[in-house]
């Protein structure tokens, strides 16, 4: 199929992209990696009146850490992500996530931001910028919000940003020293949507498992403590909490099943991280 008519607009900056989405609203689309929008416009899913793409501004490809964040820009790619030197040690679970998003051919074009305005319930991005605590920076003009990343995903593929809004950014925050971190996830084939996927945290004075394929949103869980020995019953009961249910990739007692056993393996590689 052959997307509907629509006008191409190629900005130089965000501060131009800002402007055309303000302008436009909800007849404008983002185009930065196009690997979610692409398809949706061959399938005539979306049809916007104008494509404003941002992959040419370079203000929009910055990676930079200030103040224990680490800031990534609209048009940064996932695959130049996960290549940039310090990723490993400003973002140890994103560092653990990324291999696992889509393949190099996706992740070569995908963009970070691009994932997070997708939403995908199942997608391993999200469900990493709500595990660390992350923020979504979001541009109207010349103005700026920032929405924590448990207010920004408001269902599937839903989300706090208004149509005349763009996203300009998000933010990991890097973990105390000595937090450690795992990521695990269960799909039908190598580089899809994840069935489940779980990322861990342990530090000092919390144990969080966050949870991605099960709800409309990733689901956070805390503990204060969680001893290796309490930690059956303790997945056991997170995962029966969960509104699981079946579709045609699972059924909703084998995404609890994945819950127990994927969380028991995310929670040991974190431990090991952190010892």
């Amino acid at each position: 199929m052959k997307p509907a008519p629509f006008d191409y607009v190629r900005c130089d900056s965000l501060d131009e992209a800002a402007q055309v989405i303000e302008q436009n609203g909800d007849a404008a689309r983002i185009l930065a990696g196009g690997q979610s929008l692409m398809p949706m416009l061959n399938m005539r899913l979306a049809q916007p009146a104008v494509l404003v793409d941002i992959m040419p501004a370079t203000d929009a490809r910055q990676i930079t850490v200030d103040k224990a964040v680490l800031h990534v820009g609209a048009g940064v790619r996932q695959a130049d992500l996960l290549a940039w030197p310090g990723l490993g040690a400003a973002a140890p679970l994103l560092a653990r996530s990324l291999p696992w998003v889509g393949h190099t051919q996706t992740r070569a074009r995908g963009t970070i931001c691009g994932s997070i305005a997708h939403a995908d319930p199942s997608s391993e991005l999200p469900l990493t910028l709500a595990a660390l605590g992350g923020t979504v920076i979001l541009r109207r003009g010349n103005k700026r919000r920032k929405v924590a990343a448990a207010d920004f995903f408001m269902g599937m593929m839903l989300t706090d940003k208004a149509d005349d809004e763009v996203i300009e950014a998000v933010e990991f925050p890097q973990m105390p020293a000595g937090t450690g971190t795992g990521f695990r996830e269960v799909g039908r084939r190598k580089g899809d949507f994840a069935i489940v996927a779980c990322a861990a945290l342990i530090s000092n004075d919390r144990v969080r498992l966050a949870i991605g394929g099960v709800n409309d949103t990733p689901v956070l869980h805390d503990w204060d403590t969680l001893d290796p020995s309490d930690e059956a019953e303790a997945l056991n009961a997170l995962a029966w909490s969960l509104d699981a249910r079946a579709d045609l990739h699972a059924s909703a007692r084998y995404r609890r099943d994945l819950v127990r056993n994927l969380g028991a393996t995310a929670l040991k590689e974190a431990r090991q991280c952190a010892a």
